[in-house]
């Protein structure tokens, strides 16, 4: 099992076959998901393409995860929430600056992936819309719009991923108050087979 702190990223090797297990050990903690196929990082994980494939929004076990070039990239084979989200980019400076009104440049999972990534040749422009483990977006039929609530996650709640190709993958806990009922925790990770 490997801890990442609040406010952090890391990134590694996920090899086709082996399941990545997200969990969230403290509860009410989001973690931002990106994927690059190792081979050629210009094939990343994309939320357009996956969400036309799977026609819905919320993603849950036996969901596939695509990429820009319509691969499946992971396949999700247990999740204890049902509840992701796969629309809202990572945070970043200027989104604390313009939803949060928030001047002080502290970490965000933008910078914090692009930092995990870059030394593995991923440019910060070419990081995707992450899946967001455990975020709550509720979407207004109706209007359209959208609100971030707190996750449904509870202490120990979980979601694993088998890769169906060689990946790269960055992985937050995220930075965002909002997302995370503005308390900051760890995320943990594990890799099988």
């Amino acid at each position: 099992m490997y801890n990442i702190a609040p406010r952090n990223g890391t990134a590694f090797f996920l090899h086709a076959g082996q399941r990545l297990a997200v969990s969230d050990p403290l509860g009410e903690q989001v973690a931002d998901l990106v994927a690059f196929n190792r081979n050629d990082t210009l094939e990343a994980l994309s939320s357009g393409q996956t969400i036309d494939y799977a026609s819905r929004i919320h993603l849950t076990t036996g969901c596939k995860l695509y990429s820009n070039r319509s691969n499946v990239m992971l396949r999700i084979v247990e999740d204890d929430i049902g509840r992701h989200d796969f629309m809202l980019t990572p945070c970043s400076v200027p989104l604390f600056r313009i939803i949060y009104d928030d001047p002080d440049p502290h970490p965000a999972c933008s910078e914090n992936l692009a930092a995990a990534i870059g030394p593995y040749g991923v440019l910060p422009d070419a990081i995707p819309t992450a899946f967001n483990c455990f975020m709550n977006v509720p979407v207004d039929c109706e209007t359209g719009s959208i609100r971030v609530l707190p996750p449904r996650s509870q202490t120990g709640d979980r979601i694993v991923f088998l890769a169906e190709m060689d990946l790269l993958i960055g992985l937050t806990a995220c930075a965002a108050g909002q997302s995370n009922n503005f308390r900051f925790k760890p995320i943990h990770y594990a890799i099988d087979g």
